[in-house]
C-alpha cells in the first residue's frame, strides 16, 4: 500500500503540473502516452484529442474513462497599455483573481502574468470593490517590461493563446491534496494506478478493460466519442462532490447515483456498492445536484451502455480544491474490485 500511495503521490504531481486547459492538451495527452506504453500497453491518440488504451481482459467490454482537460481562459486580445484582456472559457471569476498565470504562444513561449482587476491599486481606483467580470474589467498583466501592444507582440503573444493558472499543489503531511484541477487530475492519477496494477500484477480480467482520457469534458462533449463501439459499461471516473447535503468526504470514494442528468444505472451503481462493500472501501453515495459526467455526455449523443460515475471525494470545486491521498488510493481500490468482481 505505501508503494502504491508513492505512486499517486508522484502521478498526482506530474499530472497537475503540465497546463492542459481544454483546448490545450497536448502536452498532456504524450504523458499519459508515455507512461502507459512504458507500462506495455499500446495507447493512441484520438484525431479529437485524448488518449484510449485496452488493458485487456475477454469478456463484455467495459470502458473506464477520466478527463485531462482543466478550467481556463485565452487571450481575447492585445491591449495598448500592454495588459491582456480575456476571454473566458470556464473560470470562476469569484476566485481567479491576483492567481498567478502562465500564457502559452504558438511560438512555444510562455510567460507568466497575474489576473488582476483593471486599474488594481486601492489607492488609485475610486471603485476598487466594483463586480467582476472576466470578460470586461480583469485583465492579465504579464511580468515583462511591456508598454504596448507591440511590446507584447513582439513576445509572440496574441488573441487565442491558452491562459493556464497556477495549481498551487501541496500535499500536506496529514495526505490532504489542496490543488486546482483536481477535477480531474486525481481521478487521472486513479486511473493510472490502476493501468500500473493490471501491468505488475496481470490479473485475471473478465472484462476487456478499455480506459479512455478525454480532453474537452470541461467543454461538454468529451464523452462524445472515442468509445469502443462494443462497449457493453461505462464507468466515469471524475471528482466526487463534498458539501452540504452530500455524505462524501475527501478521504472516501463517492458513488454518484444521480446528478443533473438523471439517474446513473441501476446495475452498474449496485455492483459498484457491492464491489466497495466487499473489498472494504471507503465509500459513500450521493446525489449531486449540479454536475454532469462524461458518461452522461456518452448516454446523451446515443452510445448503448450502462453507465456510472465514481470519484474521489473533492471540495470547493472548480476553486482552490481539496482531497485527500485516501481518497484518490479509495477510488483506486473500487476500480480493482470492480475488475475483479465480474459483469453487472
Amino acid at each position: 500500500m505505501e508503494q502504491t500511495y508513492a505512486y499517486i503521490r508522484s502521478q498526482l504531481a506530474a499530472l497537475i503540473g503540465i497546463d492542459s486547459p481544454s483546448g490545450y492538451t497536448g502536452e498532456v495527452e504524450r504523458y499519459l502516452c508515455a507512461q502507459l506504453a512504458g507500462m506495455g500497453f499500446s495507447p493512441v491518440r484520438l484525431v479529437k484529442g485524448g488518449v484510449r488504451v485496452t488493458l485487456g481482459g475477454q469478456g463484455q467490454p467495459l470502458t473506464l474513462m477520466a478527463h485531462a482537460d482543466t478550467l481556463g481562459a485565452v487571450v481575447r486580445r492585445v491591449k495598448p497599455n500592454g495588459r491582456l484582456a480575456i476571454s473566458n472559457i470556464n473560470w470562476n471569476v469569484f476566485n481567479v483573481e491576483g492567481e498567478n498565470v502562465r500564457v502559452i504562444t504558438r511560438s512555444d513561449g510562455v510567460y507568466e502574468g497575474t489576473v488582476q482587476l483593471c486599474n488594481a491599486s486601492v489607492h488609485v481606483n475610486p471603485d476598487p470593490y466594483q463586480a467582476r467580470d472576466l470578460n470586461k474589467n480583469m485583465e492579465i498583466v504579464l511580468d515583462r517590461d511591456v508598454r504596448s501592444a507591440e511590446d507584447v507582440k513582439a513576445l509572440g503573444i496574441d488573441a487565442g493563446d491558452p491562459i493556464a493558472l497556477d495549481p498551487r499543489l501541496r500535499i500536506t503531511d496529514t495526505g490532504y491534496v489542496k490543488s486546482r484541477f483536481l477535477d480531474d487530475k486525481a481521478a487521472v492519477a486513479a486511473l493510472l494506478t490502476l493501468a500500473k496494477w493490471v501491468s505488475d500484477s496481470r490479473p485475471v480480467l473478465t472484462n476487456r478493460v478499455d480506459m479512455l482520457i478525454t480532453v474537452f469534458e470541461e467543454l461538454g462533449h468529451g464523452g462524445a466519442c472515442g468509445i469502443a463501439e462494443d462497449t457493453v459499461e461505462l464507468v466515469a471516473v471524475d471528482m466526487g462532490c463534498v458539501g452540504e447535503d452530500l455524505s462524501c468526504t475527501e478521504r472516501q470514494v463517492s458513488i454518484c447515483v444521480k446528478d443533473n442528468s438523471g439517474p446513473y444505472n441501476r446495475q452498474v451503481t449496485g455492483k459498484l456498492i457491492r464491489c466497495a462493500r466487499r473489498a472494504g472501501v471507503d465509500y459513500a453515495t450521493d446525489v449531486y445536484p449540479s454536475y454532469s459526467s462524461d458518461a452522461s455526455t456518452a448516454v446523451r449523443v446515443g452510445y448503448d451502455v450502462r453507465h456510472g460515475l465514481i470519484g474521489p471525494g473533492v471540495y470547493a470545486s472548480h476553486g482552490y480544491e481539496r482531497t485527500h491521498l485516501d481518497g484518490i488510493y479509495n477510488t483506486f481500490a473500487l476500480l480493482r474490485a470492480y475488475l475483479e468482481g465480474g459483469e453487472a
